[in-house]
C-alpha cells in the first residue's frame, strides 16, 4: 500500500517544518505549499489523500478555499483536516471539513485525526 500523501497549507514556517518532519517520520508523503499558493490548483495537480489546512492563511481564508473545494466536482471529495488557534471547529465542520485540530495540538492528536479522516 502506498503511503498517504498529505498536502500542507499552513502559513507558519516553523509549523510547516515541524509538521513535515513529524509526518515523514510517521511514513506519510508530504507536499508543503508556499503560503500564497493556489491551494485548489495544488489539490488538482498533487491529488493528495488529505489536505491539512490552516483556517487563516496569509492572504487567503481556509474556509473560502474549503468552500471552493467542496463546490467543485473534481475536488469535492478531497479529505480536509482544518486547524486553527481559534475555536472554529463547528464552522469548519458545517462547511464540509472532515476534521478539525485546535492549535496548539500534540503530534498524537494529529495522527489520530489523520487516521480517522483517511479511514472515512
Amino acid at each position: 500500500m502506498s503511503k498517504p500523501k498529505v498536502l500542507l497549507a499552513e502559513d507558519d514556517f516553523t509549523m510547516v517544518s515541524l509538521l513535515t518532519t513529524l509526518l515523514k517520520m510517521e511514513g506519510y508523503t508530504v507536499v508543503a505549499l508556499a503560503a500564497d499558493a493556489n491551494v485548489v490548483e495544488a489539490v488538482r495537480t498533487q491529488k493528495p489523500d488529505v489536505l491539512l489546512m490552516d483556517v487563516y492563511l496569509f492572504s487567503q481564508s481556509g474556509l473560502d478555499i474549503l468552500d471552493q473545494l467542496r463546490n467543485s466536482e473534481d475536488t469535492s471529495r478531497i479529505r480536509v483536516l482544518m486547524s486553527s488557534g481559534a475555536n472554529v471547529r463547528e464552522e469548519c465542520m458545517n462547511r464540509g471539513a472532515d476534521g478539525f485540530l485546535m492549535k496548539p495540538y500534540m503530534p498524537d492528536d494529529l495522527f489520530k485525526q489523520l487516521k480517522q479522516v483517511l479511514s472515512v
